[in-house]
């Protein structure tokens, strides 16, 4: 019987959220939260047996044996379409020219990204959007998708259907994305302007860096620009007599 649900997500806030939902649907279920692999392994291996994971915009890889522990199966909410496994899919979908996004579920396996697609979620990219505008969609269709199959993972506990699409794409990873951070010397003015496009955003931490003489210089985000501003002190008015 399955007892209890495993929410492993990006911040602990989510956890809340997911649990409502899910409890609407069966209010006997338990939940156990995790956002950290630490967290995660700290679970006891009599709740795995009883248990299903469901993984939510988190970067934390869950160990082959925690998988092979948990009786009703992990399932993964990934913030891209099959087209874009792995890491920063919105960016990567932004360096390409991608006309069309999404949001996948689909059953955890050994490696990331890979296991069987349960759920899709699909949009057209709006013309012009940053990356931050395109995570906050894909991120609002993910939130739809997990909605929309919260029924079937809080009370089915047979292992949800597969659907008859794969993963395709090169998956990407955080290398990958500091490799395209790292912008060559004689790079064109269509390339910069592609990576600065897709990759110039200070939210994961690895900014547009380019060398010159031996010395690295790096692009300044708008909120580094910002904090440097010098402060703007009004003169006093002056009081006519």
């Amino acid at each position: 019987m399955m007892k209890t649900i495993i929410l492993l997500t990006g911040v602990a806030d989510q956890q809340m959220a997911l649990s409502t939902l899910l409890r609407a649907h069966n209010p006997a279920l338990a939940f156990r939260g995790a956002t950290t692999a630490d967290e995660l392994a700290a679970i006891e291996p009599e709740v795995l047996r009883d248990a299903r994971l469901l993984s939510f915009t988190t970067s934390v890889i869950v160990p082959e044996s925690t998988l092979a522990a948990l009786g009703y199966g992990a399932y993964n909410f990934h913030p891209g379409p099959p087209q874009y496994p792995g890491w920063a899919p919105a960016h990567f979908a932004l360096y390409d020219g991608a006309r069309m996004f999404g949001a996948t579920a689909h059953a955890m396996a050994g490696r990331v990204d890979a296991g069987p697609i349960i759920g899709v979620e699909s949009f057209i990219i709006p013309d012009k959007i940053s990356v931050r505008g395109l995570e906050q969609i894909a991120y609002v269709r993910l939130a739809h998708l997990f909605w929309r199959m919260s029924r079937d993972l809080a009370c089915d506990p047979a292992p949800l259907a597969e659907l008859p699409i794969a993963w395709c794409g090169h998956k990407s990873t955080k290398q990958m994305y500091r490799e395209m951070c790292d912008l060559p010397p004689g790079i064109s003015a269509t390339e910069l302007a592609r990576r600065i496009r897709a990759f110039h955003d200070d939210f994961r931490g690895i900014p547009l860096t380019f060398a010159l003489h031996g010395t690295r210089f790096q692009l300044a985000t708008e909120a580094a620009q910002v904090a440097a501003a010098p402060e703007v002190v009004s003169p006093p008015l002056a009081v006519a007599s």
